[in-house]
């Protein structure tokens, strides 16, 4: 049985064009030219560059409904052809995005291209004499070296994967064999199969003091002792002064220990950073400018204007002319709408960038990390009146160049602790304060969390032992045991 209901239903829709100024907001500037390039390419009424002849009145006619059916005949009035020309002589800036001059900086970055890690070990390969099944061994060694120098994988599987697929039959005592020749290409330690193995192989090349000489022996015969720092059972066991064990681990700390960095990461692919924005002292006064990358110069086809003036001072209208008119209404409205919704991201990014500067100014003009306030996504979103996941998409994928260093926006957000004296701080600020106390300390008599703790609560931060612990971490720094030097 059929029956009918009433309901009623409050919603919310994004329009096409709020979609579209979200997707804009959150490209950084590289992938936001890659984007403009994209709807160029797409949009032939889109241009790039100034516009020296007549220009669009900006005003469209945005309550019209594309909804022809190409069975109907399209009434004239439909289309108004007047709002998509203009004789006046309209400012070039109504429909250019630009907000920046001659002068700002604008670099293209060279890329350099170079051989690559194991393009550099085979071509040592080529100085030493191997039969066919040894070359072959050697080239697949060599394909196994990770990023860092080392080999990750068991002998047995390299046997099996070298008969699978180089359908090289041999066992594990041949490719150790042929490992040994790789272990003696540069850089010093490369084809090692763990950190021990690629510290006495950089070892052996070393002249042979007696620093380096009981260097080598500590790491064949103590290395769990030297990985965890007991320096007194290290003393016990070789017979040795302190002074002693000083040089010899002296010796260990300049090896390098991953071998394979020295020469990849001079050859893989870089990703530039391309600031958004650009924070400079002026007078002692901040001031705030947006990359010139982000506002480009852009207007709508000379040529599309042509063809709607060809069809109004036509007089016979054909069927396929009203087709082509509406193809180019639309690809007009696509380039005027693209042309606003980059203003708009233009004017949304600054302004939540203005209120990100002001809200940071005091660290804007020290370069102190103690001196970030709490800043949380809200605090921004209700300043500048806008929604947080607004803020979120210029915080999350934007760069901004300061006196200090090109950051990534979000690092200026963090939560609020309260100190002893009830006032509201920033956990960037406490963990800054856990990093220099860390470097102050007596790294013979490394201090513990629970020391830490201690100390940071006589400094007027109350926090517990765990939350010392989770702050360095992620610092990256180690235990107490684990800073204790000699």
């Amino acid at each position: 049985m059929l029956k009918q209901y009433l309901n009623f239903k409050l919603s919310q829709k994004l329009s096409p064009q709020q979609i579209q100024l979200m997707k804009l907001i959150q490209l950084p500037t590289q992938a936001f030219e890659q984007r403009i390039s994209q709807e160029m390419n797409e949009n032939p009424a889109l241009e790039g560059g100034k516009e020296e002849a007549e220009k669009f009145d900006e005003d469209i006619n945005d309550d019209y409904q594309d909804d022809y059916d190409e069975g109907t005949e399209v009434i004239e009035a439909e289309i108004n052809v007047d709002d998509y020309l203009s004789d006046d002589e309209t400012p070039s800036y109504k429909l250019s995005a630009k907000n920046y001059s001659a002068d700002d900086e604008e670099t293209n970055m060279p890329y350099a291209s170079g051989t690559s890690f194991n393009q550099h070990l085979l071509q040592q390969l080529n100085t030493y004499r191997f039969t066919e099944d040894e070359k072959e061994i050697a080239k697949f060694l060599v394909g196994s070296v990770d990023e860092s120098g080392y080999i990750r994988r068991e002998l047995a599987d390299i046997v099996d994967d070298l008969a699978f697929t180089q359908n090289v039959y041999t066992d594990e005592s041949k490719v150790e064999k042929v490992l040994k020749v790789v272990q003696e290409l540069d850089p010093a330690g490369v084809g090692a199969r763990d950190l021990q193995e690629c510290l006495e192989l950089q070892l052996v090349r070393k002249e042979q003091t007696p620093s380096v000489a009981l260097a080598t022996s500590i790491i064949e015969n103590a290395f769990d002792h030297f990985s965890k720092k007991h320096y007194k059972k290290l003393i016990a066991k070789f017979d040795i002064t302190e002074d002693q064990l000083r040089d010899a681990i002296n010796e260990i700390e300049h090896l390098n220990p991953k071998p394979g960095g020295a020469v990849s990461s001079g050859t893989r692919m870089t990703e530039h950073v391309v600031p958004d924005f650009a924070i400079k002292i002026v007078d002692g006064k901040l001031e705030l400018t947006l990359n010139g990358r982000n506002a480009p110069e852009l207007h709508v086809s000379r040529e599309y204007t042509n063809m709607l003036k060809g069809y109004k001072e036509s007089k016979d209208k054909s069927k396929s002319q009203k087709d082509a008119v509406m193809f180019i209404k639309q690809k007009l409205d696509a380039a005027k709408w693209f042309i606003d919704a980059i203003k708009q991201r233009q004017q949304t990014l600054f302004v939540t960038m203005n209120a990100i500067m002001h809200r940071q100014e005091e660290y804007f003009l020290t370069g102190d990390e103690r001196n970030l306030r709490p800043m949380i996504l809200k605090d921004i979103a209700d300043k500048i009146d806008m929604d947080i996941s607004t803020v979120s998409r210029v915080a999350n994928s934007k760069y901004v160049d300061t006196p200090y260093g090109t950051r990534l926006i979000k690092d200026f957000f963090s939560e609020s602790m309260k100190n002893d004296q009830g006032e509201d701080v920033s956990t960037k600020e406490i963990k800054k304060i856990l990093e220099i106390t860390i470097g102050e300390e007596n790294k013979r008599k490394p201090l513990t969390d629970d020391k830490l703790a201690k100390i940071l609560k006589e400094k007027g931060y109350p926090i517990a032992r765990r939350t010392v612990a989770k702050y360095r971490e992620q610092l990256d720094l180690p235990v107490a045991r684990l800073r204790k030097e000699i």
